[in-house]
């Protein structure tokens, strides 16, 4: 296994850190450089990788644990809770749902959120400035599809208000500390002595061109959508919590993900696909190169997470590569896209 996968990264002209199940064995295989310039190795114990919008399931499964532990109380909370007890001055709110925002069915089309601004947020200003640009943008009618980040950190901003606490903090409680997670951090948390890794594109002939890295004002516009930082290993960790009671039961994650605002094959954060065998999300973050990556069945036993810090700025070619892996662990399971 090790093997193919390596070279069918060589051949692809990709690099980065790949996490195999088989028959519910994880397997980490890495290749290439995650910083060339230092020759810090891709799977290097330093490096962290940022997860883009894989991160979108774990704010959704708070929400969930947030719609649990509120039941029968007066602050109880439901897929069906409009978001205008949260957000009483944003165009439409008390026509949305909580589960719209999980479905990315809100009508919201607002644009710009992975533009780089050059300011440091915090999560409040973050969440403010979202709210702004909504307000400032044409909506398309409550119900139709539309994938947008501004809907995850408006979930943010509610785990924020119906706990009180940051979605730092709540992040670090719910997720990190429940699974012992030990290269899993918000951006501003990594700590001095990790690194995250630097994306660089293959230009036809040469490996390691454009180096591109997630700088911290672009990380803090992103609140639970897209500051997350981990590792393949990690990642994995955290789909298997979000059904074995750690973070989710199974019966919460489908809930999550069988959401009645649902329109798509999209719910809490993933694609459910195969008559709901397979789960999946893709994320990358503008102005860089990476690609993230992970398919596997629901029963978490086979599939595979991938990190990418080389690509060629393809999401359809680092799937490509992925499907490959996927065949070569189990055939006839996988989908392609």
């Amino acid at each position: 296994m090790r093997s193919f996968v390596r070279n069918t990264m060589a051949q692809n002209h990709v690099r980065g850190s790949v996490v195999v199940i088989k028959d519910g064995q994880p397997q980490q295989i890495s290749y290439g450089y995650a910083w060339y310039g230092k020759r810090i190795g891709n799977g290097n114990q330093k490096v962290v990788y940022p997860t883009a919008s894989l991160q979108k399931v774990l704010t959704g499964a708070m929400i969930v644990q947030l719609i649990n532990e509120t039941a029968n109380t007066n602050n109880q909370i439901t897929q069906y809770t409009k978001i205008s007890r949260f957000y009483p001055n944003l165009k439409n709110a008390n026509k949305i749902t909580i589960g719209n925002l999980l479905t990315h069915t809100s009508g919201i089309t607002a644009t710009g959120t992975e533009v780089n601004r050059g300011i440091n947020y915090s999560e409040e200003n973050a969440i403010k400035w979202i709210v702004n640009n909504a307000n400032a943008t044409p909506n398309t009618p409550i119900g139709t599809y539309y994938y947008n980040n501004t809907n995850y950190i408006l979930l943010a901003g509610i785990i924020r208000s119906i706990t009180g606490k940051s979605y730092e903090q709540n992040f670090q409680e719910r997720i990190i500390n429940k699974l012992g997670l030990q290269h899993t951090f918000l951006y501003q948390n990594i700590p001095g002595s990790m690194t995250d890794s630097i994306s660089y594109i293959w230009n036809g002939s040469k490996n390691y061109q454009n180096a591109a890295y997630v700088k911290r004002s672009l990380a803090s516009q992103l609140p639970g959508a897209g500051n997350l930082f981990s590792t393949p290993k990690d990642y994995y960790k955290m789909q298997v919590g979000l059904m074995d009671g750690s973070i989710l039961s199974s019966s919460d994650f489908h809930y999550l993900t069988h959401l009645k605002a649902k329109t798509t094959e999209y719910s809490g954060g993933v694609y459910l696909k195969n008559n709901d065998t397979l789960k999946m999300a893709y994320g990358n973050l503008a102005g860089t190169h990476f690609a993230d990556w992970f398919q596997m069945t629901t029963d978490n036993q086979n599939g595979l997470v991938m990190f990418l810090n080389q690509t060629v700025d393809n999401e359809s070619a680092a799937k490509a590569v992925g499907y490959q892996i996927l065949n070569h662990i189990k055939p006839n399971t996988f989908t392609s896209k």
